[in-house]
């Protein structure tokens, strides 16, 4: 029990000296994360989309050859900046493009520092956001493309108005967990000198030599925002999905002027309240089918 007092003490003592840059941590953490997330799933709305555009054996050879090569290309980039860790990532585009650019193409200040961490992050995102899209698009039933596409819609417009929509609503979890993921892994950007809310444990670690109650409100301080990322995450889920009332409406003109309209209490030819079908089935039950019936 005086371990834990102790450890309590430190973590108050922690947090009243160095909350301004703890909170300065957790800002940087949640801006990288929010922008690249945003900007990952552009990329990987472009790049699912590219790699799903049709084509066939018939069609101009030309446009054959360019669909492979976008395909191509597609599938290096997502399998490079998948298969690589983002820590190596950062090294090799905040260190990397000086180096064979001769520092024609550098990061230099704190805005560099910023812009290459955004760029790192967003980049790593839309590789997996791609793979995402891609299966969002295809998991879409294919007879609403051909339904569009009977109504003289162009590809475009079958996209953006028949399978965007239902796709986004598929890939939401998907795009929640990459935003969950972003905030744990902009830690990593420590190595090019970026001051997130890891760096700033890593700084004020450097200062006191407490390394485990700094590790301590790093952890509930990251578990709290994935916690409260969820939550929004899920209220945007269910918010999309509308009402679950899926009641008839009844007073609609057109329903009554077709003569399917039925009073509650009088019931449905499907309904243990009918009479005339409540008195067939007995009589069925009774004397069975008649011939002509069958």
């Amino acid at each position: 029990m005086n371990k834990f007092a102790k450890l309590i003490d430190d973590i108050s003592l922690l947090w009243g000296t160095y909350m301004p840059a703890y909170l300065t941590g957790i800002r940087n953490t949640l801006i990288v994360a929010i922008a690249a997330t945003l900007a990952g799933c552009v990329i990987g709305f472009l790049c699912g989309i590219l790699n799903t555009i049709p084509h066939s054996k018939t069609d101009n050879p030309v446009k054959r050859f360019v669909l492979a090569a976008i395909r191509v290309m597609v599938r290096i980039y997502v399998e490079v900046f998948r298969g690589t860790p983002m820590v190596l990532q950062a090294v090799f585009i905040y260190y990397g493009l000086p180096y064979f650019t001769d520092g024609a193409v550098a990061f230099k200040g704190n805005s560099g520092i910023w812009i290459a961490s955004l760029l790192v992050v967003s980049i790593n995102t839309g590789a997996y956001m791609a793979e995402s899209v891609r299966g969002g698009i295809i998991s879409i039933d294919p007879g609403q493309t051909e339904g569009a596409k009977a109504i003289g819609m162009t590809h475009v417009q079958t996209m953006m108005n028949v399978i965007l929509p239902q796709a986004l609503r598929n890939i939401i979890p998907q795009i929640g967990n990459n935003f969950i993921i972003n905030i744990k892994d902009t830690s990593v950007m420590f190595v090019i000198g970026f001051v997130e809310f890891f760096a700033t444990h890593r700084n004020i670690v450097g200062n006191n030599l407490k390394y485990f109650p700094s590790a301590a409100i790093e952890m509930v301080g990251y578990l709290c925002l994935t916690l409260a990322a969820s939550f929004l995450l899920r209220w945007l889920e269910k918010h999309l999905d509308g009402s679950d009332n899926y009641e008839l409406v009844n007073d609609d003109r057109l329903v009554m002027a077709a003569g399917t309209y039925n009073y509650p209490d009088k019931g449905t030819p499907f309904d243990e309240r009918h009479k005339p079908s409540r008195d067939q089935v007995i009589q069925e039950v009774k004397f069975g089918k008649q011939r002509g019936d069958r």
